[in-house]
């Protein structure tokens, strides 16, 4: 059996996959936590993580992606982690990293400061090294960099995967699990002025398998609108439809209308079209899972989530017999703990907990047919 864990963190992102062979990948860390704060319902994700890891009697990861650099996806990461560039970063309390997931953009942006710029310093120092890092896409300026640290592109292709490629080093037999990379293209990162993170943050398709049953996964950041119909064009382009099929999808920038439309809409949130064919693209009991906060019933703040657009997903969860799930509100807003999807044969099963005075029961809902 594979697992998915979301991690209550607020408008934040951070969920770790533990796959049955016994590898662990986590994508985006986030610990926003505030322990003086007795009314922050936002777990420990430090604790959380050691758990998971001291369980399996362990002090690594084997891969953490961070999908981008904006705070909300990296925040107290040069804290918890074990980091080869400098000795500061360097305990035995820490956790390793196996192999360092970034878009290239992380390697190339520009007037970095405080952690991101740590994160910045360890890709670039692992890519040097030519080991225990993954760079996505290859846009001219990569190889510009790293001639001007007297390497060739050549020399690091080899750590180099492209849109429309397969992430080396997973495989459906082998791990149970693989992945294909949808973004980032190379031209979104060629200005390392004014990237736009969002627009250049890492977007894959996970396909699961299990005694021969396969259960997708997309895996996305803040994925703007802008970037989905680019996606969608060049996936239909080249006849590879089923590199866009989910049964699980992390809804992109905390429900965010923008992922959807530039239009927010008075109630529900109209996708674009390429957007909606992808959200009709999802298969029975899809999951829509969205890290954020629990979503406002007006329209007070600016900032996700927008309720219009948990309108839109609500519907597409009801037209495929699924469910939206917020991870602030799992299993109540009052008490939200991590959200969990188990992965074998049967195909995806979100794990229930059911609340009472007297105790905590753990149930499974029915699983997909087939």
């Amino acid at each position: 059996m594979h697992k998915i864990t979301f991690f209550p963190i607020g408008n934040a992102d951070s969920y770790l996959i533990d796959l049955e062979c016994g590898r662990k990948l986590l994508f985006d860390y986030a610990n926003v936590h505030d322990p003086k704060n007795e009314d922050d319902k936002r777990i420990d994700l430090e604790a959380e993580l050691r758990k998971n890891l001291d369980e399996a009697d362990r002090n690594y990861l084997d891969a953490v992606a961070f999908t981008h650099l904006d705070k909300d996806h990296y925040h107290r990461s040069t804290e918890f982690f074990y980091l080869e560039h400098a000795k500061k970063y360097q305990d035995e309390h820490r956790i390793k990293i196996k192999e360092l997931w970034v878009p290239a953009a992380v390697i190339l942006e520009e007037a970095l400061t405080g952690e991101a710029a740590v994160l910045r310093a360890e890709a670039r120092y692992r890519l040097k090294n030519g080991s225990g890092i993954r760079v996505f896409s290859r846009p001219a300026r990569l190889q510009s960099w790293l001639e001007g640290e007297g390497i060739s592109i050549e020399d690091r292709r080899h750590l180099i995967t492209d849109a429309g490629q397969i992430i080396p080093g997973y495989g459906l037999a082998d791990d149970g699990i693989e992945f294909f990379v949808h973004s980032p293209f190379a031209i979104t990162q060629e200005d390392g002025t004014s990237i736009n993170r969002n627009e250049a943050s890492l977007v894959l398709q996970a396909t699961f398998n299990c005694e021969g049953e396969l259960t997708y996964f997309l895996l996305t950041a803040d994925t703007t609108h802008e970037i989905w119909k680019e996606i969608v064009n060049i996936t239909k382009y080249h006849n590879n439809e089923e590199r866009l099929k989910w049964h699980i999808s992390k809804i992109p920038h905390h429900c965010s209308y923008l992922s959807l439309s530039s239009e927010k809409g008075m109630d529900v949130t109209k996708p674009i079209p390429e957007v909606q064919w992808l959200l009709d693209h999802g298969q029975d009991s899809g999951l829509l899972i969205s890290p954020s906060k629990p979503i406002p019933q007006n329209d007070d703040d600016d900032q996700p989530p927008h309720r219009q657009a948990a309108n839109c997903y609500r519907a597409v969860a009801a037209g495929n017999e699924g469910e939206f799930k917020v991870t602030m509100e799992h299993p109540s807003i009052s008490r939200p703990e991590p959200l969990v999807i188990a992965i074998d044969s049967n195909g995806h099963t979100l794990i229930k907990k059911t609340v009472s005075a007297a105790s905590i029961i753990t149930s499974r809902i029915t699983p997909r047919a087939g």
